[in-house]
């Protein structure tokens, strides 16, 4: 049963990881918001009375439509009150609609009841790390990583190195991806991490073959390719630029990113 509670907590993984990656590496240097990737989110063949209904909140959150999502969790819980998953839904839920403390008592209560689901603990961990928590989130997500059935350790290790940046801890960042790659070489959130903490760092070689090989795996976002700009200049390849300024501005026109090239171009 454990096994099919993981696969449904799995499918917000994939909204979350495809918004973190359009947002990628902020124009301002800083890491993405913290996300649930769990990778596997609404595909359980589990079939409990609020199952349905969990099912159902996480179509309309993928769709973007928060209230009806909101609107189904809670009759889920209104039929299943010790439904875990539900519990974890809503929280997030709660969390992107603003109200913290309705999405602390919804990942604790969900935690009460499955206390070594490490996909609600990469979740929760995430949560905290928003709230500034940082010791908290870091003892949570390496709970997340005791539980040897966690099928994507590299998620919670990568959320754990954005985690650590923010703190500006770069030396225990730089370890955690590391370790996300060496469960996942192709996780493109961990490589565009990398790239992003290389490039903080001064190791514009190591940020080059970083972004590359997320670009080889993911299609290309704005701040990626401003990433690439930047990196690029320091590194002295002019055509390199003028490649990734060519992609942005062709792809990314109204983007922000854009607004910055052009007003480093005028410079």
């Amino acid at each position: 049963m454990k096994v099919r509670r993981v696969s449904i907590l799995g499918v917000l993984s994939l909204l979350f990881l495809a918004g973190c990656q359009q947002a990628g590496v902020r124009p301002d240097g800083s890491s993405p918001d913290m996300v649930d990737n769990t990778g596997r989110f609404g595909q359980s063949s589990r079939t409990g009375a609020g199952d349905v209904y969990v099912k159902l909140a996480v179509a309309y959150m993928r769709e973007g439509h928060l209230d009806v999502a909101l609107q189904k969790v809670k009759q889920a819980l209104a039929v299943e009150p010790t439904n875990a998953e539900a519990h974890n839904v809503i929280a997030l839920l709660y969390e992107r609609l603003d109200e913290p403390d309705l999405a602390e008592k919804h990942f604790n209560r969900s935690l009460k009841l499955d206390p070594k689901n490490s996909y609600v603990l990469n979740a929760y961990a995430s949560y905290l790390c928003k709230q500034q928590r940082f010791e908290e989130a870091d003892k949570t997500f390496l709970k997340a990583l005791d539980n040897p059935l966690y099928q994507t350790p590299e998620v919670a290790l990568t959320n754990a190195g954005i985690c650590a940046s923010r703190n500006n801890d770069l030396e225990k960042a730089e370890s955690y991806l590391r370790r996300a790659l060496t469960h996942n070489g192709n996780f493109p959130l961990a490589l565009i991490q990398m790239a992003q903490l290389s490039f903080q760092i001064g190791e514009n070689l190591s940020s080059r073959a970083y972004l590359q090989r997320f670009l080889e795996r993911s299609k290309p976002t704005a701040a990626s390719l401003w990433l690439g700009i930047q990196n690029e200049r320091v590194l002295g390849d002019r055509n390199a630029v003028s490649s990734y300024s060519l992609m942005l501005k062709n792809n990314f026109p109204d983007s922000r990113e854009v607004q910055l090239l052009r007003e480093l171009e005028r410079q």
